[in-house]
């Protein structure tokens, strides 16, 4: 299932909560038969109620309504927001419920960050945009840039083959016979190839089987580049192999540009990305800092024939850790427009950072420097792999508990 190519598909690019969540509320409002969605972040504010009410319409007209919501990312959610979903059937868990000592929240590894949904078997949306108001710009200054993709065609079936092995087990059916012969039927004619199509694969991180697959799909196209890698991530702090490979790319005299975080809404994630620039930038990176708003975005575009969107961030905690889900494309229409899309976003809101010339001392103290992080990068995922592989909890959500 994972990483399987897959031809025929329609992948249509969303930007911004102003365009992500009036669709996807559309489509859920629409679901017949079936609403699988995974989120880390869902919050009891407009957008969480607006999906609220989205779900409980699909749940009303009989269709099996599936929400797993992290318990780190969503660890607050009241009973005068579950309870009504609960009341009207829907199946509400909670992966890792958040564990308190002394008020704090303790168990932050290993979190489900996947941003997910499926409606149908027909469509799909896989992105890095949580189910919170920051994703609007009416938020203000500190509202999130970010991206998203619907997915129609055959991949849709891997999306959804994998958020439902996510599920504790078989649930009671909630149709009659006529009914899910009828879902079967609609299912199928949603994992119809649409017209060529992009190739596209479904590729996901997690702690057992498929702990590399997002970074490798990553460096195998960085190492395939010929003219142009493009990243856009909120949180950049890659292994010393990928950071290798786009020095190497660069040097080979690919443009490499990478468009992070300027006023982030984690000031210490600034700080740790900018211990590389300089590593990056004498190889002939150039590095980008977005600063009208914080960015959330976890996207790249090769050659503009390769490009990914989805949940991952270029980061120990996203690359180790995390269980993450993101969408590669091979299809040059979709890469162009992502393209064109970031590039606006250069041009528009971003600053492009400048390789100081430092004395001989401070030269030094940054090689120095340089030596221990990627030591620390390169042993970082074996220390990882320490905190354990243990099956993750994931529990039904009680007003009692939530």
């Amino acid at each position: 299932m994972n990483s399987h190519w897959v031809p025929g598909n329609r992948i249509t690019l969303l930007e911004n909560g102003e365009v992500y969540f009036p669709r996807v509320f559309e489509v859920i409002a629409a679901a017949e038969h079936e609403v699988l969605l995974e989120t880390f972040i869902l919050f009891d504010d407009k957008v969480g109620r607006e999906l609220q009410q989205a779900l409980l319409g699909a749940a009303g007209r009989g269709a099996v309504v599936h929400v797993l919501v992290d318990g780190w990312g969503s660890p607050d959610l009241p009973p005068s927001f579950t309870q009504p979903l609960l009341d009207a059937g829907v199946r509400l868990r909670s992966f890792e419920p958040a564990r308190r000592l002394l008020g704090a929240r303790i168990n932050m590894l290993r979190r489900m960050h996947h941003k997910l949904v499926v409606v149908d078997g027909r469509r799909a949306f896989v992105g890095g945009i949580n189910y919170s108001l920051d994703h609007l710009a009416e938020f203000g200054p500190l509202a999130k840039q970010d991206y998203a993709v619907e997915v129609e065609g055959p991949l849709v079936g891997q999306i959804q083959a994998f958020c439902r092995a996510n599920l504790d087990g078989p649930q009671p059916a909630r149709h009659d016979w006529l009914q899910r012969w009828r879902a079967i039927r609609h299912r199928r004619s949603g994992l119809e190839a649409v017209g060529e199509g992009a190739v596209a694969a479904f590729v996901t991180r997690d702690n057992r089987g498929h702990r590399t697959d997002i970074e490798r799909h990553y460096r195998v196209a960085v190492r395939s580049a010929h003219e142009r890698v493009l990243i856009a991530n909120a949180y950049f702090f890659p292994g010393y192999r990928f950071l290798r490979d786009l020095r190497a790319a660069a040097r080979r005299g690919v443009r490499v540009d990478l468009i992070l975080q300027g006023w982030p809404d984690q000031p210490w994630v600034q700080k740790a990305s900018a211990l590389l620039y300089g590593h990056l930038m004498r190889a002939g990176v150039n590095v980008y800092e977005y600063v009208e708003r914080p960015l959330h975005a976890k996207v790249a575009v090769v050659d503009d024939l390769w490009a990914t969107v989805g949940s991952s961030n270029l980061d120990p905690t996203s690359l180790s850790l995390n269980l993450e889900a993101n969408v590669v494309v091979r299809d040059g229409a979709f890469a162009r427009l992502l393209s064109g899309r970031l590039e606006h976003l250069m041009q528009r809101g971003c600053q492009r950072v400048q390789l100081p010339t430092p004395g001989r001392l401070r030269s030094a103290w940054i090689a120095l420097r340089s030596l221990v992080v990627f030591h620390v990068l390169r042993r970082y995922p074996t220390w990882a792999r320490l905190t354990g592989t243990s099956a993750p909890q994931v529990v039904p959500m009680r007003t009692d508990s939530a």
